[in-house]
Parts: structure tokens; sequence; C-alpha cells
């Protein structure tokens, strides 16, 4: 009897044995994934938007293990967005199983972090026999400096130079794609997009102006920059303009401020315009090449004989009237605006994208010169763009308030005198802006007015070479 239960528990153990080795054998190591690279790129085309983002379109042709296979898919960006991967099969069935998104990149730092604790070898030169003098070493730490055992002794920092005997399998050169796919077939083409940041444009725009201020020449560079870390050649290029909702907010980069030659003819536009929901994209009708750490710049319209309004505006403000001041202001510059109609008639009409505009106007001896920049918004055709070119040297004004009263609580009457003043050859109209808060009404005035819109008034007095206007007026004004 106690036999038998010796020989039981025999039995129990060996069985415990045998299932506790089996539990603890190794996994079988991961099958070696296939690659793509940007070699097998079919088709590329890139979505840019001015917002320091873009739109990642892939076609490539893969070689696959039928059934279930893993695939490197590289020369992806370093900036790439993982969870906006898309991946589909243009021929055959694809599943994705699995995807990851490898990052770890090769470096020195890299490599040491993991040869932690492994073995490797150190070379020194020793100049007394003119070799390199081998060193068995092992790593024990790189947190502050290279900690490691030689010949039975830790040291830190030991001078030579460290070589590895192979290249761990989790470090790549490069960031890149991993799927695990489950495919019907060898051979397949596939299409993956993603989206990326620091791939950016913005729009330019070159003014040349006559020597009347009264039309120019107007020239739209495209600026594209490229930070991504991967290059794209021969890219089908499309550009959305707009302000598209994200998230996260983009960046938003400057381009180049060189003036642009004036063509004696405007050349065929490279860029097709079309509406994309409440934005507009352009395409650009050729292939480009965007390669990493590179600005290109692309001509996006060339406008000749562009109408263009010249106005000086003198502006007041709204708490002027509330209060007894005096003389508010002596010598208050006059600010210099130029007014352009995008409209077909006026030789323009597409809808232009946010940008900067810089403004040149030859001299006397035909230099061309520059004499300001403005930003401008999104603009739809049809609408004015205004560009502040800064403020007039030769014209100013005073505003003094020669009489204030108040009547009750909240009402009151003041009597304003504006003063401007020419000194050019020439004559010149200003504008002068006048906003008032509340209710109000003029009481008198020397020059006529017009109403703007229910809080501004202007005069617009046309002042005599070296010559002086004064417009006075009285105004009641009530704000409660």
């Amino acid at each position: 009897m106690v036999l038998t239960r010796r020989l039981r528990l025999l039995s129990i153990l060996a069985v415990t044995t045998v299932a506790g080795f089996a539990a603890a054998a190794p996994a079988p190591p991961a099958p070696t994934p296939a690659k793509s690279t940007s070699q097998q790129r079919d088709e590329v085309s890139i979505t840019v938007y001015n917002q320091n983002f873009g739109l990642v379109r892939e076609v490539r042709t893969i070689d696959l293990p039928t059934g279930r296979a893993a695939l490197e898919f590289a020369d992806v960006t370093q900036q790439i967005q993982p969870e906006t991967v898309s991946i589909k099969a243009l021929t055959g069935n694809l599943h994705v199983l699995e995807q990851n998104y490898r990052y770890d990149l090769l470096s020195p730092q890299k490599l040491l972090e993991k040869y932690v604790g492994k073995h490797v070898k150190v070379y020194r030169y020793n100049e007394k026999t003119g070799t390199e003098e081998a060193f068995d070493a092992e790593v024990l730490s790189v947190a502050q400096g290279t900690v490691m055992r030689i010949n039975g002794e830790i040291t830190y920092n030991f001078p030579g130079r460290i070589a590895f005997p192979e290249v761990p399998s989790n470090l790549i050169a490069k960031p890149s794609l991993v799927w695990m796919l489950d495919g019907g077939q060898a051979r397949q083409k596939i299409e993956v997009t993603y989206l990326t940041a620091n791939l950016n444009w913005n729009a330019d725009y070159v003014f040349v102006i006559n020597d009347t201020h009264t039309s120019g020449d107007l020239t739209g560079w495209v600026t594209l920059n490229n930070t991504t870390g991967t290059s794209y050649e021969n890219a089908k290029l499309k550009l959305v303009a707009g302000d598209v909702q994200r998230v996260q907010a983009q960046g938003y980069g400057r381009g180049s401020s060189y003036p642009a030659a004036t063509a004696s003819a405007p050349a065929r536009p490279q860029f097709h315009e079309e509406g994309l929901f409440e934005y507009h994209l352009y395409t650009l009708e050729r292939p480009t090449s965007l390669l990493t750490s590179e600005q290109k710049q692309v001509t996006l319209l060339e406008a000749q004989g562009v109408h263009v309004d010249k106005h000086l505006i003198f502006f007041g403000a709204e708490y002027y009237y509330r209060g007894q001041y005096g003389q508010v202001v002596s010598n208050q510059k006059v600010g210099v605006y130029l007014d352009v109609e995008n409209k077909e008639t006026n030789h323009m009409g597409m809808p232009l994208p946010k940008g900067t505009v810089r403004v040149y106007m030859a001299d006397k001896s035909g230099a061309k010169q520059f004499i300001g920049e403005d930003t401008i918004d999104h603009t739809p055709r049809d609408e004015k763009i205004r560009i502040k070119m800064g403020d007039a040297f030769d014209v100013v004004g005073d505003r003094k308030q020669m009489d204030y009263k108040i009547f009750g609580s909240c009402t009151s009457e003041s009597t304003w005198e504006i003063s401007l003043r020419n000194h050019k050859d020439t004559a010149t109209e200003v504008e002068v802006y006048e906003p008032v808060g509340g209710d109000w009404e003029l009481i008198s005035q020397s020059h006529p007015s017009t109403k703007k819109d229910a809080h501004t008034f202007t005069f617009k007095p046309n002042i005599p070479a070296r010559g002086e206007v004064k417009i006075t007026y009285k105004v009641r004004v009530k704000w409660c």
C-alpha cells in the first residue's frame, strides 16, 4: 500500500515537472518581417495644410508570404501620427491584425543603452607600439557617463572606441510601421495614408506698384517647408487653404521675402484651384520633389495691371468723447493703406490664401525699393484686400478738445478741432475716421461728413500742397 502511494506521488511529480518545463519553454521567435521601402513606391501624393501638417498617400507593390505575415513599412516620416494610418489593398484581400510604430532609432547612446549588462570590445591606441590594444569590457551603466568593468576593475569614461558585435533587433535606422497582416495572395498593391506634422506651406506675395501708386503687378509664391525627415520624389502636390479644425493647434512659418522679377506677360498658372468643403484646394499641375530639410517655392499666380486705391487715414478713438482732455494728440501719424479688389475685372479673381504681401516701387533711377509689408487673411474672390503700408512722413495731424459739457449722468457735448498739415509739394486727400460709442448726434461741423456705420463718421478733406486744413465739429453723445 505504501509502495503504491509512493509510485503515485512520483507520477504526479513527474507530470508536474514536465508541465513546468513546457510552461517555461520560450515562445518561438517572431518571423522576420518582409520589408517595403520607398524604392517600392508606385505613386505618392502629398496634401499640405498651412497649419504645419500634411496628408501623405503612398501606393506600393509588396511581396508577402501567403497567410499571416509581418510587414515592415519603412521610410515613413519621423513626425507621423500613427493613429491616423490607414492601409487598403488595391489588389487582392488584406486584413490588418496588428500595427506597431517603431521609432527606437539607432544612435551611439542607444547602442550603449541596449548593451548594459553585456560585453563589448574597447580599442585604445598605444603610442609606443603604434597599434590598437583590445580590451574585453562589460557595460555596467550609461546614465551619467559610461561605466565599465575591464580586467576586473570598475572604470568610467574609458578612452577608446567601442566595438559592438551586432545591432540589436529592436533598434532601427529610420522610423517604420510594422503590421501583422493576413493576406490572400503573395504580391499585392496597397495604399497607405497618414497624417504627419512638420509639412507646412504659406503664401508670399510680391506687389510692384507704379510711381503714381495707381496700379501694380502682383506675383504670388507658395513656399513649402519639409522638416519631416523623409523625402518625397515626383510627388503629386496639393495645398489646402483654410482654417481646418484640429484638436491640437499647429504652428505657422514664414517664407522668403525676395522680390520676383516682373514678367513681360503672365505665365500659365501652375496651380488649379477648386473648392473643397468650406476650404480651397490648389493642385500643382505637374509632379514635384519635396526633399527633407528643403524649402521650395512655386509660383501661385501672376497678375499685371492691378488697379490700386491709395488711402491716407487719420484715426480717432471712441473714449475721446467721455472725458475732458484738452489737446489729445500732437503730430499724430497718418496711416497709409493700399486697397485692391480681388476681381476678374481687376486681372485677379482667384481665392487668395493668407500670407504676407511685400510691396516694392522703383525709385527715380529705376531700382526697386521695398516700401512696406502686411499680412492678409484668406480672401475670397470679389473681396477687397487692404494693405497697411506704414505711416506718412509728410502728413501729420493734431486733435484738440475745444469745449466739453456734461448733461445729466451720461450725456455730454464736446467741440473738437482737427488740424491736418501737408508738407509735400502736391495736394493730398486724408480720410478722418471718428469712432463714437453710444447714441450720438453731430450738432455742427465745418466740413461735410459721411456716416460710415452706427458708430463711425468720417471727413475727407483735400489738403493743398504745403498747406493746412482745420476741421471743427460739435457732437452730443449719450452712453446710458
